[in-house]
């Protein structure tokens, strides 16, 4: 038996919905309160739904019964900062539940992780596998939360489980909607007017997927991968974006400390209502700063082409369009 957590969300969603195609019968958990996403509506026959927090241990458990195979895409992500603490804690112990499980019930386990968990590489360099995050107080939680959860999986690697961990870079995808990445989208198509000068890295769902997949389907164990497809500057980002929806696309660029004012200005109005900023502190330092990611390695374990950045923009804003 295969087990997804976290396929209410856009990646496990997206993880269940190939492994259905394929005619896999597998069970996926989700919280109570979580709806199941239309695009495993078609495949209720090969899907069971398991009621279970990744925080409930008991329920965990029986959700194991006769698994061999885990894919962990179920994390907290949140940008205020009064969710820190419990999403550190959140994301920590819930991974340590199913690493302890996969190691009693003997499953192998594909970890969703995140280049938000990968240090920063020299000038002119590309960032790797081998660079690691230095945890400090500047870092936003969710990037601790990933980093610590990843040493949970090494933890669990130490003790005998059998596992290899994924690092995606930003992705894209119809489904997402207006969260996730579609937030940026949905900016752009609402008359963004400036871009910031930073790069980053970039990757189809449908890609994760298909990687994760494929490593399962591998004797590779103790290993991490970044899964990224391209890396653009975010001028060439939203061009493309506003390009795509047919609208004019931001002509000016906005300076480092344009970006630290519009954080701080988005933290007063978050602290003021209660809701998530519209920009935090590391998103806007991220936004100017120039990370580009090697994907090297997983193009050579598992020989992935993967799909052109520029054509997952055309399907997000044909999806958003409609």
């Amino acid at each position: 038996m295969i087990l997804i957590t976290g396929a209410t969300g856009f990646l496990g969603a997206e993880v269940a919905r190939q492994l259905a195609q394929r005619g896999e019968h597998i069970r996926c958990t989700k919280r109570a309160s979580s709806a199941i996403p239309a695009i495993l509506q078609p495949y209720k026959g090969l899907i069971e739904w398991a009621e279970a927090d990744i925080l409930d241990i008991f329920a965990l458990e029986a959700a194991f019964e006769n698994v061999t195979q885990v894919y962990h895409c179920a994390a907290w992500v949140s940008l205020k900062t009064k969710d820190k603490k419990p999403m550190i804690a959140a994301n920590i112990e819930g991974t340590a539940n199913i690493v302890n499980l996969c190691i009693r019930f003997n499953a192998r386990l594909v970890h969703v992780s995140s280049i938000a968990a990968l240090g920063l590489a020299k000038p002119g360099e590309l960032i790797t596998e081998n660079h690691h995050l230095e945890e400090t107080a500047e870092n936003d939680g969710y990037a601790i939360s990933k980093l610590e959860s990843e040493m949970e999986v090494w933890r669990g690697i130490a003790e005998g489980l059998d596992a290899v961990i994924v690092n995606p870079s930003l992705i894209l995808g119809a489904d997402a909607g207006t969260e996730g990445t579609g937030q940026l989208f949905e900016t752009v198509r609402k008359g963004l007017k400036f871009y910031t000068p930073g790069t980053a890295g970039l990757v189809d769902v449908a890609d994760v997927a298909k990687s994760m997949i494929a490593l399962m389907a591998t004797d590779i164990t103790a290993e991490r991968y970044i899964i990224n497809a391209e890396n653009r500057s975010y001028k060439q980002l939203v061009e493309e974006i506003a390009q795509g929806f047919g609208i004019k696309p931001p002509a000016s660029e906005a300076k480092p400390w344009m970006m630290g004012l519009a954080w701080r200005i988005a933290a007063f109005v978050a602290a003021i209502t209660g809701k998530d900023p519209f920009i935090d502190k590391i998103a806007a330092q991220s936004s100017v700063m120039l990370k580009e990611f090697d994907n090297s390695k997983i193009k050579k374990a598992i020989g992935i082409e993967f799909k052109p950045v520029s054509q997952s923009i055309k399907e997000v804003c044909a999806k958003l369009s409609k």
